[in-house]
Parts: structure tokens; C-alpha cells; sequence
């Protein structure tokens, strides 16, 4: 059977051979006789699975020793509130830099619990650009500095993290990861805190992770429900409640498959992350290359600051959606209707979906911006 290829923002497509492993092991995890989604989580089958997936994470991500790594439930927006709960207390303020629909939804949940100063903003150009980190007014004594380093809503990314100590700041940064996560490195010397929703990189909805440092553990509220406490969650190894058990297990499926992924490039043989990399700058580049050239179909997102993960883009007419999407579904080509916040259309390219569908899409934009424009 040829699949569809699938654009969804999230949940979104998960690599085929993936699935089909876990279809194969379904009723009978090597030889356990029981499926994953039956194991206790405390026993030592489950523990097995959950302990290679840390340990596939770290290798992929070049975690340090000094971070611990947390699965968690909720998705990022849970995590909006769980941080502030875990970090507000070290300082005063807490300071978001808002740059789309994901950012400000993290800051006006952080008002719950602290106080928050919002010390950059692209909202004014309507969430198109990166505020120079230059600008970024800072807080004196901040408990932590939050940025979304992928919205993936109004699809921009934050492609270098800011060095805050180099700007005069000593606050952690904490990244809101979840679109883009595990589909590039991530610079662990300047960040204190990553979380990140595992439904759009990594697996199915039910997963979050959090990947924290030592030194941030031990701050939590005294309002803070215990499994929600990052320290507690870590001192029992994520099994202080029982976690999302197979979401874990197709996590770690994933991780592994990003480990044997190979790609040849002008540079030599890519393996590993550097491979999904490089295949996501080339998806990226082919889409918004043939974007731009179209002279039909627009996109306003800054140059310098274009998601690889998630390419929003614009029709001339609204008459157009409707037969556009149509025709996409014909062709095999699913869920590329924009987010009702923002509208056009949207095409989230993670990293299980291959560069010959991003030739398949570029294919069709060009049939139908023929027969449109």
C-alpha cells in the first residue's frame, strides 16, 4: 500500500517503519507475551524500554551528565504552568520573549504564578520576525528567560539560541522545543531548560519531555502538586506516577530510527541527527525555494527567520482554498489547511516525512498555481 503523505502540524506522520515494528510487536514485546500497553511500569520489561530510550535520547542530543531527562504528561501546554510552578521562586520576575501564538500563550500562564516581564515582542510586524536578542530588555535577578524556539503556528524559528551570559544576563534560558526538537542540535551550554511536546518529532500525543539541569531542581512552589515537581519526577526516575507507557516505547522506537538514518552530502556521510539535519535544510530549501520563485503563492515570514519545521504560506485568492485542498487530498497530500488562528495553508515538514514528499507537494503547487494563476 503507498501512503499518503501526511503535513500535520501535530499529532504528525511518525516514520513507517516505525509503525510497523510496533505492529509486529503488538500482542507479544520480545517474547514477553504481553504488549507494551500492558506491562506494569515498575516492572522489568517496561524499565528496560524506558531506560534505552533515555539513554538513545542522550546520545542523539548530546545531553551532559548535569540534566536530567523527564517523561512527563500534559504537553507543552501543562507545561506552561508546571515551569513557572517549579522555577518562579529563584528571582524575581520571570521573562518571556514573545515571538507568536505558542509564546504568548506560555507568558499569560506564567501570569498565574508570578510576575512576568515580556522583554521582547514581534508582535508589532504581525509575528513574522526574531527580536534581536541584542534588544531584549532583561530583568534584573529574572528567575528564567523563556523563548518558543519553533512556533509553529506562525512558523518561525529561533535558528541560534541566544548566549545570555554574553548579553549580561545569569538567568537560565528554558526553550519551548516541541516543534523542532530532535530535528537539529541544541546548544546545551546556553540552556538551562528544554521541554517539549513529543507529538511532532518524536511520537504520539500523551508524551512530554522535559530535559532539565541539576541545579534548577529543588525550587518548586509549595502549590505545586508532587508529580508535577520536577525534582520529585526525577528522583524516581519518571515513575513516581505511572508515565505514558507506550508512548515511551514508539518515543524510543524513534530515537532509534534516527539513529540509523545515513545521508551523503558535498560534506561527506551524515549519520544520526547531523543526517536529519541536513535532510531538513534540504526539505525547507526546496519548499520555500519554489515559494518564492512562484510568483503566485506568499509568505511572510522574515528570511532568517522561516521554520524548517513548519512553512505557512498564502494563497491569492480565498476562493482557491477550498478546491486547492481538494485537490491535494486527491493527489495524496493531507492536512495542509493553515491553523484557524492565522489561515492560508500550512506545511509542517518534520522529520519523518521524506524529501520526496516535499517533491510530491512542490509538484502539485506547480500544477495547480498553472491551472490558477
Amino acid at each position: 500500500m503507498t501512503r499518503p503523505f501526511n503535513f500535520s502540524a501535530g499529532p504528525a506522520a511518525l516514520p513507517e517503519e516505525v509503525l510497523q515494528q510496533a505492529a509486529s510487536e503488538m500482542l507479544d514485546w520480545h517474547g514477553s507475551g504481553m504488549s507494551v500497553m500492558e506491562m506494569s511500569h515498575r516492572g522489568k520489561e517496561f524499565i528496560s524500554i524506558a531506560q534505552q530510550a533515555e539513554s538513545d535520547l542522550r546520545e542523539i542530543l548530546a545531553i551532559p551528565a548535569n540534566y536530567k531527562v523527564l517523561f512527563m504528561q500534559g504537553g507543552a501546554i501543562a507545561e506552561n504552568a508546571i515551569l513557572p510552578m517549579n522555577l518562579s521562586s529563584r528571582g524575581g520576575h520571570m521573562d518571556y520573549v514573545v515571538t507568536g501564538s505558542w509564546s504568548l500563550k506560555s507568558q499569560k500562564e506564567a501570569l498565574k504564578y508570578g510576575l512576568v516581564n515580556v522583554i521582547a515582542s514581534n508582535e508589532a510586524d504581525g509575528h513574522t520576525t526574531v527580536p534581536d536578542p541584542a534588544s531584549w530588555q532583561f530583568s534584573r535577578n529574572a528567575a528564567y528567560v523563556h523563548v518558543c524556539s519553533n512556533e509553529t503556528i506562525n512558523g518561525i524559528e529561533l535558528h541560534e539560541l541566544p548566549d545570555l551570559k554574553a548579553l549580561g544576563c545569569d538567568a537560565p534560558l528554558v526553550i519551548d522545543c516541541s516543534s523542532h526538537i530532535a530535528s537539529r542540535p541544541i546548544d546545551w551550554s546556553r540552556v538551562g531548560l528544554a521541554y517539549a511536546g513529543a507529538q511532532k518529532n518524536i511520537g504520539p500525543a500523551g508524551l512530554t519531555l522535559v530535559i532539565v539541569r541539576e541545579d534548577l531542581l529543588g525550587h518548586a512552589l509549595p502549590i505545586t502538586p508532587s508529580a508535577f515537581d520536577y525534582k520529585i519526577v526525577a528522583d524516581h526516575d519518571s515513575m513516581y506516577n505511572t508515565p505514558p507507557t507506550y508512548a515511551i516505547y514508539l518515543a524510543g522506537l524513534v530515537f532509534q530510527w534516527i539513529k540509523r538514518q545515513r545521508e551523503a552530502t558535498a560534506q561527506g556521510d551524515l549519520q544520526g541527527l547531523a543526517a536529519i539535519e541536513a535532510r531538513n535544510i534540504a526539505k525547507a530549501d526546496r519548499l520555500y525555494g519554489y515559494l518564492d520563485a512562484s510568483g503566485f503563492y506568499s509568505t511572510h515570514v522574515a528570511h532568517n527567520a522561516r521554520s524548517r519545521m513548519n512553512a505557512p504560506f498564502f494563497l491569492p485568492s480565498d476562493a482557491l482554498y477550498e478546491p486547492f485542498l481538494a485537490g491535494a487530498k486527491a493527489q495524496g497530500l493531507l492536512q495542509l489547511k493553515g491553523h484557524k488562528s492565522v489561515g492560508g495553508l500550512r506545511a509542517s515538514i518534520y522529520n519523518a516525512l521524506p524529501l520526496a514528499g516535499v517533491d510530491a507537494l512542490v509538484s502539485y503547487l506547480k500544477d495547480f498555481a498553472q491551472r490558477h494563476g
